[in-house]
């Protein structure tokens, strides 16, 4: 069997311009953004629906969703850095016109992703009560968290596959369909919620675990359309295991670095959440609200950051340096005033939305409280999550990966024990606040060192050794044998010697 997608692609082809290098660079940015707003906001109201439903069965299930969120983060983490990894190789092949290799890289990817969701599955079901004990959950939620997680687990499949869906159809300019097919996920989602936690239509009431249950449904549906689009519409499947072991590699690449970085969020969620819970369940219940709050209120800016790494790693294939700066510029900016924005509507609107979520008022105080210290670092916080898009799409995932650890481990951690120990729960929240401005800052000054390097050592000789070999075989080829000023991700017959 030959290792090749369908239909073939010839590579004695003229290759078409690639997508996200012909418009001006905030044209070609929001015209990705628009398409996938719709999508971003039904993907953050799974959680967010999840919630409310939730929310409506008392305070003990609202608290066991705060534990039980963490670490389904954790789990989603590796799927979605083998997602992030099969994205940047898919865009710079997509750069380089090479539809063979971003098949070959897609089609491998989705098989490790299998198998990681499958292991995962089984290791966490195996540590399911130690865990959670270990979080600071009590005996009187772990029955709880056990019927959401057992069922969580049997769907984990259909819960990673997605992960990698989004970033790879932008990268082939199907930035709608993208986003339809989490819109549909989303609604599945919104009707079988209510249907299986309380009993509807003739099905039994499951309470929480009527939640997992409604998600991991929906997810299946989608997954099966995410892989028909991937398959139909744009010929991305390479019926064949040739060369699953380089593209492992190829992949791994990028992906253990971003598994790493992804990783550092729930561990330090799960952190937070263990301090949080020395304030009681109210303030876990709290915490885990505006959370979901927070991520809804945010997909504006996560609509144009999933098109981020796609664009910078294309353009960057293509040799577009100028591109990648101007895109910085203009992504910072929006950050900064949508965080503006969002800032002033949440700390009017905070008592409002924390009678949406609960009727408890040591919850909902605490929840406001949240919103209001919080709410000011959003900005700063949106501008460090695109710095990480843009060193990932600029093949230096390890030095995202440690720009999070900063954030986390130098950061937030120290900040918001320190802050609990000295002012209560005021003063995590406002460490929080502090790690995210200040981290917001070193980003901003870390990827605009990154593009100058890149742009004054020229192309190819600006990526690291480690990185050029999860280039095509013939370019990794062309700079191990000395070829260091060819740019990094033009097809052969394009190479052309820096000036």
């Amino acid at each position: 069997m030959t290792d090749t997608a369908l239909p073939l692609t010839e590579k004695t082809t003229k290759p078409e311009t690639p997508v996200l290098v012909q418009k001006s660079v905030p044209r070609a940015l929001f015209s990705m953004a628009f398409p996938m707003l719709a999508g971003t906001f039904a993907m953050n109201a799974y959680g967010l629906t999840d919630a409310w439903f939730v929310a409506q069965l008392g305070t003990l299930p609202l608290a066991a969703m705060g534990y039980i969120f963490p670490v389904v983060m954790l789990l989603t983490c590796v799927a979605r850095g083998v997602g992030a990894g099969v994205t940047v190789l898919v865009a710079n092949s997509v750069g380089r016109s090479d539809h063979s290799d971003a098949a070959r890289v897609l089609t491998h990817g989705v098989v490790l992703t299998v198998l990681m969701s499958i292991l995962m599955s089984i290791g966490g079901y195996l540590l399911l009560e130690p865990l959670f004990l270990k979080l600071g959950a009590d005996q009187k939620l772990m029955p709880l968290i056990r019927g959401f997680m057992v069922i969580w687990y049997i769907g984990a499949v259909s819960m990673s596959l997605p992960m990698l869906g989004s970033g790879v159809l932008i990268s082939v300019g199907d930035s709608k369909a993208a986003s339809l097919f989490m819109i549909v996920g989303t609604l599945l989602n919104l009707v079988l919620n209510p249907i299986m936690i309380f009993g509807y239509f003739g099905w039994p009431a499951m309470g929480i675990r009527g939640s997992a249950m409604a998600t991991v449904v929906a997810q299946t549906i989608s997954t099966v359309w995410l892989m028909d689009l991937f398959w139909r519409k744009h010929r991305l499947f390479a019926w064949s295991t040739k060369g699953l072991g380089r593209s492992a590699r190829r992949i791994t690449r990028f992906a253990v670095p971003s598994i790493l970085s992804l990783i550092l969020m729930p561990i330090s969620a799960s952190i937070i959440t263990k301090i949080l819970s020395g304030f009681g369940h109210e303030a876990v219940a709290a915490s885990g609200a505006a959370g979901r709050i927070e991520m809804f209120a945010f997909v504006v800016p996560m609509a144009l950051g999933i098109s981020l790494t796609p664009f910078v790693s294309q353009n960057f294939g293509a040799g577009c340096m100028d591109r990648v700066r101007q895109a910085q510029r203009v992504s910072t900016l929006f950050a900064l005033g949508y965080g503006a924005f969002v800032t002033v509507a949440f700390f009017a609107g905070a008592r409002w939305l924390a009678s949406v979520f609960t009727d408890d008022p040591k919850v909902a105080d605490t929840l406001v409280l949240y919103i209001r210290i919080i709410s000011f670092g959003y900005g700063m916080m949106e501008v460090h999550r695109y710095c990480g898009f843009f060193l990932t799409g600029m093949y230096r995932p390890a030095e995202a990966t440690v720009l999070n650890a900063v954030r986390v481990i130098v950061l937030l951690i120290p900040c918001s024990y320190i802050g609990a120990h000295y002012w209560g729960i005021a003063g995590l929240f406002g460490g929080r606040l502090l790690t995210d401005i200040v981290v917001g800052c070193i980003g901003l000054a870390w990827v605009a060192h990154a593009i100058r390097h890149v742009g004054a050592e020229g192309g190819s000789r600006a990526l690291p050794q480690r990185h050029r070999e999860a280039l095509a075989p013939e370019q990794a080829a062309a700079t191990e044998h000395g070829d260091e000023e060819l740019r990094p991700g033009l097809p052969p017959e394009k190479w052309t010697r820096q000036v």
